[in-house]
């Protein structure tokens, strides 16, 4: 059986899926979410060496998820413990369901796309901008910082225009592009202190480049956003961008891939921008970036290329 850990509107899951029972292959939408409402959650230690591992909708059949072989740690959600009012018994209910949960993953005989601890460590944007130094890859000039006096030095460094800031993380409900710093950035430079902002050197852009990881298959895309409304963040202007397949020297192939073992990945959405003197200068990895559009403007075989490394013979 294959595991897809994920939720059921996710459309990328529901893509490689259908690949995955076109050819053949058992799989499971693991939608954590459902516990402890809808879905219950058993280890039966009858065999010590291989516990029953199962898993059980309301209404519906018991699934061994020891027989899991392949995992894809997609969009993981987590158990809703909404039913419990009192806030000390609720919060005691969600560290129990994260124990058990966590035990589950450790309990599981599988290959994994990816491992979840590895996923962790290499979502870290502080670290991931090590990892690619190290490897070779050009990254630009990073400051993290929450000292507001460190930040008005490097944007001084960097020159009027010549520096963007983003956020670590983002939600449906709190989502930032990127932005350059301008004049009414440079007036609230002291609210930094509240939260640690990442400020990089600008780097202009002849196209960005998306490129996708899946195992030892690269599909890089070249995503024309200088053509855009918003150059600085190609995500503004998706709409009105063209998007291509392109190819990379073999020297950055070889860098992205020491980069993906290094950090213990199988999939990976890398985002890097290709300069007019044609440098390629890596911004971030997406441990669990989107990768439909990509696909949908330029068909890469991406989804296949996943249900074929999760659904493969060992």
């Amino acid at each position: 059986m294959i595991l897809v850990v994920s939720y059921p509107a996710d459309p990328h899951a529901e893509q490689v899926i259908r690949h995955l029972r076109q050819a053949g292959r058992e799989v499971l939408l693991l939608d954590l979410s459902e516990l402890p409402g809808q879905a219950t959650l058993t280890f039966d230690y009858v065999k010590p060496s291989r516990p029953l591992l199962e898993y059980r909708r309301d209404g519906g059949p018991p699934v061994d998820l020891a027989n899991t072989r392949a995992v894809w740690w997609r969009r993981p959600q987590v158990a809703d413990p909404s039913a419990v009012t009192d806030p000390e018994t609720r919060l005691f209910t969600v560290n129990e369901w994260q124990e058990a949960i966590n035990g589950l993953w450790q309990l599981l005989d599988a290959r994994w796309m990816n491992p979840p601890d590895r996923d962790d460590a290499a979502s870290r944007k502080a670290f991931q901008l090590r990892v690619a130094a190290e490897t070779g890859l050009a990254v630009p000039r990073t400051l993290i910082t929450s000292d507001p006096e460190r930040a008005r030095e490097f944007i001084t460094t960097q020159g009027p225009q010549g520096t963007v800031y983003k956020t670590f993380s983002a939600t449906h409900a709190v989502w930032r592009e990127t932005r350059l710093v301008g004049e009414s950035e440079l007036a609230l430079l002291d609210t930094v202190r509240l939260a640690p902002v990442i400020f990089q050197d600008y780097v202009p852009a002849e196209v960005d480049l998306r490129v996708t990881v899946v195992g030892e298959h690269i599909f890089p895309a070249a995503i024309h956003s200088q053509n855009t409304d918003y150059p600085v963040d190609f995500r503004m202007g998706l709409g009105q961008t063209t998007t291509e397949p392109t190819e990379l020297p073999e020297e950055v192939s070889a860098q992205l891939r020491r980069l993906m073992r290094r950090l213990g990945l199988v999939y990976g959405a890398i985002d890097m921008r290709r300069t007019p003197d044609g440098r390629h200068v890596f911004l971030e990895i997406n441990t669990a970036g989107e990768f439909l559009f990509i696909e949908e403007r330029t068909a890469q075989p991406i989804s296949q290329a996943l249900a074929e490394w999760l659904g493969r013979e060992i």
